[in-house]
């Protein structure tokens, strides 16, 4: 017997509250924002400026033994990290220290480095540290124009390929999705004031690209019922597709945020940012694939004969499987 979260043959209408999920969405966006420039980000390392020094010990490294040493030396923000890598020799454990920009100082100064050293030796005494090294705040800035750039083009090419496999107006359905997952992603972050690094430009990309394949599958689906019921009306069509394609949804996210919670429980504080900004991802990317993308095509409208090729509409891929 196979697991069936939803129903088969489901009528759920999903366009029969648009307009307040369309307008909660909005809403929340407007929120969003408001809350960036006020309360601003968390930045990390990667954005703020700091420095970075490797250790290695013949002992076998105790994340919590080591904060405890640091937190007297009050460094701010210090992630540890355990370094893995196969050509280790058995005894050799390498851990990667970060300390975020000290406030008055280009990087971390000498003495703090001395006192950082001495904290960490009372737990190894032949502790090495075989590097150090710091990123200005010159570095930083370029880091953030940096990943709002990557952002921003890979929302463009998601722009472009949608206008190629459909319409402009499923290009436009699909990149409103997308912004609003960004932009709501961005919004709690600011709220929850959780560390914003290049971990968590990372968890947006992939948040983009997931949401888009939510948004495409729906799309296709649209796409074949437009051909198949060209006198039903498009808010149905929008409906029935939707429908058709919600099984697919909630088992590919219910099996997905299983692990990334199973990860966000157990997998500790190194990647805990990351891994809310997954599940977060998930939720409002399966949210804005039906209630934010579809409300916007529904508005729009869209060629209701996809048996007639239309060489304006950039549509000249959309029999290619990809």
């Amino acid at each position: 017997m196979r697991l069936k979260l939803v129903p088969q043959n489901t009528k759920i209408d999903f366009f029969r509250a648009s307009t307040v999920t369309f307008s909660a969405s909005l809403l929340a966006m407007v929120l969003s924002v408001v809350m960036f420039f006020m309360l601003g980000l968390n930045y990390g390392i990667d954005f703020r400026g700091g420095t970075t020094i490797r250790t290695e010990s013949t002992q076998a490294i105790d994340v919590a033994v080591y904060r405890a040493a640091l937190d007297p030396l009050s460094l701010g923000d210090v992630s540890i990290t355990e370094v893995f890598d196969p050509n280790f020799a058995v005894d050799k454990h390498v851990t990667q220290i970060r300390i975020e920009q000290q406030e008055g100082n280009e990087a971390v100064t000498v003495d703090t480095i001395t006192s950082l050293k001495t904290a960490l030796r009372g737990i190894d005494s032949e502790m090495r540290f075989p590097s150090v090294e710091s990123v200005g705040p010159k570095v930083s800035g370029e880091l953030i124009q940096t990943a709002v750039i990557a952002v921003i083009m890979a929302i463009m090419a998601v722009l472009f390929y949608i206008w190629l496999r459909f319409e402009w107006q499923f290009s436009v359905g699909a990149v409103a999705a997308l912004v609003h997952d960004v932009v709501l992603t961005i919004g709690i972050f600011s709220v929850m004031q959780i560390k914003f690094d290049l971990a968590i430009i990372a968890a947006i990309l992939t948040i983009v690209g997931y949401s888009l394949n939510d948004t495409v599958v729906v799309f296709d689906r649209v796409r074949e019922n437009l051909r198949k019921f060209k006198k039903l009306d498009l808010k149905d069509v929008l409906s029935m597709s939707i429908n058709e394609t919600l099984s697919r949804t909630v088992m590919t996210s219910v099996t997905t945020l299983i692990a990334l919670i199973s990860l966000y429980m157990l997998g500790g504080d190194v990647i805990r940012g990351f891994v809310f900004a997954m599940i977060w991802g998930i939720l409002v990317g399966t949210y804005s694939s039906v209630f934010v993308a579809s409300t916007i095509l529904l508005r729009l409208g869209v060629k209701r004969d996809w048996s007639k090729t239309d060489g304006s509409a950039g549509t000249q891929y959309a029999n290619i499987d990809a």
